[in-house]
């Protein structure tokens, strides 16, 4: 434990995870102040874009409605993919198969998984990344400028499903269910970005980018002073690609064109991001676009997100550089090969500090 005299902010940061109760700790004890460890100075969610930048920034949402069966819809439906992809890094999707209720009983889940009494879930606090299931505040809290206003869950469902006693009893079930069907979509996802880069179909699929699925789920409790903290830092995601799924509360903004974009919320889509691996490989041709989560003062907010990439633990140490076929005499290799183990540890010693990973990997 730390001293209750040391006030430095080493000493801080120990005091809070030594409470194993996370943001939502804090909240429930009734505090009206942002303690210092969380003072954010990159900040600046008080301002608001003009309305007049607001007008023809239109967020892409793509409707996957018969991607499958009509090959006139599919072309629409890459074409738009592989636009918003180079552009935003980010799209919302409607019509992607995962049923309304299995949504919101993930949805749910998640927020079952925060309300339990702390003595519950101290059972599952932990930073031993070996464990099948890490509930903990802010994975970087040691390493980063600052720590984020959230808790999170992370558990690794993918390619192997873990032993059902693994998992919380409060949202075992759903975990299962709602990973089995983002595996589903991520093959369909990653089969359209295949044809957005001119490539076959299935060649994504084929490198195993979408075998394996982390998935996480984020509370942002209510702040009392949200103009002091962020719930989530400016990072792009360390995976091959990730699907994320809201509650109906905003908070997600993009940084498109200099400017922080609010996600617009819509009822039934999913949100997907290109993540750094997808950039690497692709060789710059689709962006990992910066993103962050404000904090607000009105009402808590759950997110999960599935980010998929292999295993940590993969010791089959596969390389991904950039695709042999999308390489030229015009358009070299901007990336070295690494394995996703080797690029997610570096992501993670470094934390959310405001830089790219990727600029470690640039030849």
């Amino acid at each position: 434990m730390a001293s209750p005299n040391d006030n430095s902010r080493g000493g801080q940061l120990k005091a809070f995870d030594d409470t194993k109760t996370g943001v939502k700790g804090l909240v429930d004890s009734g505090i009206t102040q942002v303690p210092e460890i969380f003072f954010n100075p990159q900040n600046d969610s008080h301002k608001k874009l003009s309305s007049d930048n607001n007008l023809h920034l239109k967020f892409p949402i793509l409707d996957l409605k018969d991607v499958d069966e009509n090959s006139t819809r599919r072309k629409t439906i890459v074409e738009k993919v592989r636009e918003a992809s180079e552009t935003w890094g980010f799209f919302q999707v409607i019509n992607h198969g995962i049923p309304t209720p299995v949504m919101a009983e993930m949805i749910e889940g998640a927020r079952r998984f925060f309300a339990q009494d702390d003595e519950q879930k101290k059972k599952w606090y932990s930073r031993d990344v070996n464990k099948t299931v890490l509930y903990n505040s802010n994975f970087d809290l040691y390493s980063a400028p600052s720590a984020d206003w959230r808790d999170t869950v992370y558990c690794e469902m993918a390619p192997d499903l873990p032993n059902p006693n693994e998992l919380p009893l409060v949202c075992r079930d759903i975990m299962a269910e709602y990973t089995k069907q983002v595996l589903r979509l991520g093959t369909t996802l990653f089969q359209i970005l295949s044809e957005a880069l001119g490539l076959k179909a299935d060649h994504l699929v084929d490198m195993k980018c979408a075998e394996g699925v982390a998935l996480m789920m984020h509370y942002y409790p209510e702040c009392p002073q949200p103009e002091l903290t962020l719930g989530t830092s400016q990072h792009a995601d360390s995976d091959f690609l990730t699907v994320l799924l809201n509650d109906q509360v905003t908070g997600l903004q993009v940084l498109y064109q200099n400017q922080w974009v609010d996600v617009p919320s819509v009822p039934g889509a999913l949100v997907v991001n290109i993540g750094d691996l997808l950039q690497l490989v692709s060789n710059d041709r689709f962006i990992s676009a910066e993103h962050r989560v404000v904090a607000n003062s009105c009402s808590s907010r759950v997110s999960v997100a599935c980010f998929f990439r292999s295993r940590l633990s993969n010791t089959s140490g596969e390389l991904y550089g950039p695709i042999e076929e999308l390489l030229s005499e015009d358009n070299p290799p901007k990336y070295r090969a690494t394995t996703v183990k080797e690029y997610v540890t570096l992501f993670n010693s470094k934390g959310l500090d405001g830089t790219s990973a990727l600029l470690h990997f640039r030849v």
